[in-house]
């Protein structure tokens, strides 16, 4: 007659002690700590005692992986960590990849900054109290000619800002033409309303005049809005207002402006994508009283919103209490001023990789073929993060036969590797990637196809 044990497994299972004293418990727990490790421990132990009643074979079937069922269910709790990814779709300022890469000097610097103290409020030389956004608004005003800055959490807690200082219980005046949508599902006519400010709409889609804002303006005016377009372009028959004018029009009524270059983009460029997009030192010297946009596009920065102009109306939005729940980390001023001082010694962007040397370039695609069978095809990259939208950069990128099964796997590979499919091929563009990465490319690449494979072949 078989024994009370042997007939019932469950009893068999260790205790909690038992388990998270043994060889590969304890390696668990000196990964991720004991409290958690206990934690699940303790459901997957209850979980074998609840199958066991009913499927006495499934208990049979975990005593010999206790440790690595433990494991999984250990990282399926915490859910799958933040990844380094090679971005290869040729779209450099990728909001789903974390927009613009910091430049690898400079995040190596980082840690310094992030793993002790550092003087972000101090002033060393006399102890006494620091400006928090000081080097960074110093910085700013040196590369745009801004007579003030201001530094928040992303370009949009700058409009709330803006908003809630000069127009709360007011009407804002905006384009029809301009009530965009942005990033995330975020509206211009929720961020005004959040912000306490009361939309006011002229002009059509395609056509606004400088006229039609002179006439919406009334004794509830609180502030002129004009917003970069971003992520799409009207074309044709349009007409708006420009920023020469509306600086005009809002100090001859004693109103505030406020335009959204978007981007980030200090300087202009000669790029022909880029040609176009008024730089915010361009808009500051058309008459401009404030200028906002974005730290992690064209200026290739960490996420932050700029805030540049008139010193009176920069200083009441630094003033208004709302801010300091806006204000940016110590981790994002210590990137964004790493990134400042990069641009007021060299006049280039993170997007240059976009323009390679074209004989340089050619030969590492032709290398990086050769190692993975890849042909060379016409290819179009773009800036990305709503700068020039409808404008490409021509080039080439890597072609492979696999299409939508070898792009699954490269993107959950080890590194994870984004490109695209076009005409059931497989493209990756290597103006995005790093040339230091060709490497792990290459590797990522072999893997993938043999994962591919055996999916296929047990489909």
């Amino acid at each position: 007659m078989p024994s009370q044990e042997v007939a019932d497994p469950r009893r068999r299972l260790p205790s909690i002690d038992r388990l998270l004293a043994s060889p590969d418990v304890q390696r668990l727990i000196e990964l991720y700590g004991r409290p958690l490790v206990t934690v699940q421990a303790q459901r997957t132990l209850q979980a074998l005692r609840d199958a066991g009643a009913s499927d006495p074979e499934a208990v049979e079937s975990a005593l010999g992986d206790l440790p690595a069922r433990l494991a999984a269910g250990i990282v399926e709790a915490l859910g799958p960590p933040l990844l380094r990814v090679l971005n290869a779709t040729g779209i450099l300022l990728h909001t789903n990849l974390g927009r613009a890469p910091l430049p690898t000097d400079l995040a190596a610097a980082l840690p310094a900054l992030l793993d002790a103290s550092c003087d972000l409020e101090i002033d060393l030389a006399s102890g006494r109290r620091g400006e928090r956004n000081g080097r960074a608004e110093h910085l700013l005003r040196l590369l745009t000619g801004a007579p003030a800055a201001l530094v928040a959490n992303n370009n949009a807690a700058v409009l709330v800002l803006v908003i809630a200082t000069f127009a709360a219980g007011r009407e804002v005046i905006v384009s029809r033409g301009e009530l965009v949508e942005i990033g995330g599902s975020f509206r211009i006519p929720d961020i005004l309303a959040a912000a306490g400010g009361r939309l006011v709409e002229v002009g059509t889609t395609n056509r606004t005049t400088l006229a039609d804002y002179a006439r919406a303006i009334g004794e509830r005016t609180g502030l002129l809005l004009k917003v970069h377009p971003s992520n799409y372009r009207i074309e044709g028959f349009t007409t708006s207002a420009a920023v020469e004018e509306l600086a005009g029009l809002a100090a001859r009524h004693r109103l505030p402006l406020l335009v959204d270059e978007g981007a980030g983009l200090l300087r202009a460029r000669e790029e022909p994508q880029l040609r176009e997009h008024r730089a915010m030192r361009e808009l500051l010297a058309a008459g401009a009283p404030l200028v906002c946009g974005s730290g992690d596009k064209l200026l290739g920065g960490p996420q932050a919103g700029l805030l540049l102009g008139a010193a009176a109306l920069v200083e009441r939005c630094r003033r208004h209490p709302l801010y300091r729940a806006l204000r940016p980390s110590r981790m994002t001023l210590a990137a964004l001023e790493l990134v400042l001082r990069r641009h007021a010694v060299e006049e280039r962007l993170p997007l240059d990789a976009l323009w390679p040397q074209a004989e340089a370039h050619h030969r590492r695609l032709e290398q990086v073929a050769a190692q993975i069978g890849a042909e060379l095809v016409p290819a179009n990259a773009f800036v990305g993060g709503g700068a020039a939208p409808e404008e490409p950069i021509p080039g080439e990128a890597l072609a492979l036969a696999g299409g939508e099964p070898l792009l699954r796997a490269l993107r959950t590979g080890e590194p994870p590797v984004v490109g695209y499919v076009r005409d059931d091929r497989l493209l990756l563009d290597l103006r995005t990637v790093a040339v230091a990465d060709d490497e792990l490319l290459v590797a990522a690449v072999h893997r993938a196809r043999e994962v591919a494979a055996a999916a296929g072949a047990t489909a």
